[in-house]
């Protein structure tokens, strides 16, 4: 049976236990749909083997290679991740189209009784999704930038909104990316897999409500914020934090200094620097986090690289700032008062908005 969904709500109410994703590896490691979990039929190696046999030698043949792994992969899978589904379990199945993969896996469990699913236009049917809600669409929810400089503790003050009530769209979380030189969590997604989630992400909102998104530029790392949300960024109206830079330096020793970030990889993303700010300041910088100052280190960036940088950009896009807060402190106090100013500017902002006559 084809399952067909439009919307992420008619996936979530599907009947079905587990969705299975039967591509290689490498593909499901790019992208795969929300709560999805993989079993290849082909690996990597063997979906190349397959495909090279298909153009240089026959399509038979390769189909026929082709079903003997499915089969043994198939094999492996109901002797391991699915040696205990009872004769309830109903899984919901796909490829890349929605064709022989997905199919040949389906024809296997449906003869061992199982209720099957495949989702009709597999993986591609999904992805379109995705690029017509991010690409083609507005956001519906009205879209409030958090901005401020470097180190005035932006991300953790919009951590905290959640827990009073605003709705927020993190999207430094979704690309596993810090959006500056200081620091990155870890490896980031791909392209598509940032798209995934921030699709899923969107799509949670009420829109009927604002989001508060820090303000970004069209890159964090690697990855690109889609044109519709970048558009709805830019024309968004602000809520600035500022924090003098004593404050910044000390709340940028205490998130970067802490052991989470090594101090030579560090030192190596310094290096990006140099044609901006020259060899020997680059230099100086590297020698002071090497012995662990990284107030200091952090107060030079400050003054030296990221205020001149960011006071451009914005005197660039003509930032509509709507409400500027001040902070004495960044600890944890300090953030807390910061996050009940900006979710009070936040909720004045959404009362002052005009209504429909």
């Amino acid at each position: 049976m084809a399952f067909t969904f439009n919307t992420l709500s008619d996936l979530a109410r599907g009947d079905f236990d587990t969705i299975i994703d039967v591509r290689s590896p490498s593909e499901f490691q790019e992208d795969h749909l929300p709560g999805a979990i993989s079993l290849p039929v082909l690996s990597d190696d063997e979906r190349a083997e397959v495909g090279t046999i298909y153009t240089q030698v026959s399509p038979f043949k390769a189909r026929k290679i082709g079903a003997a792994l499915v089969a043994k992969n198939a094999a492996m899978h109901l002797q391991g991740p699915l040696a205990d589904k009872d004769g309830s379990w109903r899984p919901l199945i796909y490829c890349w189209r929605g064709g022989q993969r997905s199919g040949s896996f389906a024809a296997i469990l449906a003869q061992i009784g199982w209720r099957v699913e495949v989702l009709e236009g597999g993986y591609q049917s999904y992805r379109r999704r995705v690029v017509d809600s991010l690409y083609e669409s507005e956001i519906a929810s009205k879209v409030i930038l958090l901005d401020g400089n470097t180190g005035s503790g932006k991300t953790d003050v919009l951590h905290r909104l959640v827990g009073r009530g605003v709705q927020v769209l993190d999207l430094e979380g979704l690309a596993a990316h810090r959006g500056s030189v200081l620091g990155a969590y870890g490896a980031q997604p791909s392209q598509k897999a940032f798209e995934s989630a921030l699709y899923q992400a969107i799509d949670a909102l009420d829109p009927a409500a604002p989001v508060v998104v820090e303000a970004e530029s069209s890159r964090i790392g690697a990855l690109n914020v889609t044109p519709k949300l970048f558009e709805a960024m830019r024309a968004a109206p602000r809520i600035v934090i500022s924090a003098t830079v004593r404050a910044r330096a000390a709340f940028l020793a205490r998130t970067y200094g802490d052991g989470s970030v090594d101090r030579a990889e560090f030192v190596d993303r310094l290096d990006r620097l140099v044609d901006l700010r020259g060899a020997a300041q680059v230099a100086a910088w590297k020698s002071a986090v090497m012995d662990g100052r990284f107030e200091e280190v952090a107060a030079s960036l400050i003054e030296l690289h990221y205020d001149p940088r960011y006071a451009k950009v914005r005197e660039r896009i003509g930032a509509n700032v709507v409400a500027s807060i001040s902070a004495e402190t960044l600890d944890d106090t300090g953030l807390e008062t910061l996050a009940d100013q900006v979710a009070g500017a936040v909720k004045s902002l959404q009362e002052a908005r005009p209504t429909t006559p």
